[in-house]
């Protein structure tokens, strides 16, 4: 089993307001972990994100619901526990304005 280190990332410049945004999905014969996700709020205004997971199972459920960022302001989220993803699981992000959030994922994926 290799383990591979990486980040993805998620320009929110020209994203719609309350539109979910995939930001990773696992790809087939892989198990990912989470190290961590942070969002930055890209604007002069207070927003809130909603960050959720799809599991393969065809369960969704929110990792966080309505958390507010300041204006010009970062929110870590998602490190310091340890998330397991499997094949197929998706994880999204949205923000209640448009055009406000970018998001930046750290993960280990083993194939």
């Amino acid at each position: 089993m290799a383990n591979t280190f990486k980040s993805k990332t998620f320009d929110g410049s020209s994203t719609n307001a309350d539109t979910l945004m995939t930001v990773y999905t696992v790809p087939s014969s892989t198990t990912t972990i989470v190290l961590g996700l942070t969002l930055c709020n890209i604007t002069t205004s207070n927003i809130e994100i909603t960050t959720t997971l799809t599991k393969n199972s065809g369960d969704n459920v929110h990792i966080a619901k309505l958390a507010a960022v300041p204006a010009k302001a970062s929110l870590e989220i998602m490190t310091g526990n340890k998330y397991v993803l499997e094949t197929s699981d998706i994880l999204k992000v949205k923000s209640n304005v448009a055009n406000s959030l970018d998001t930046t994922l750290s993960i280990m994926e083993i194939t």
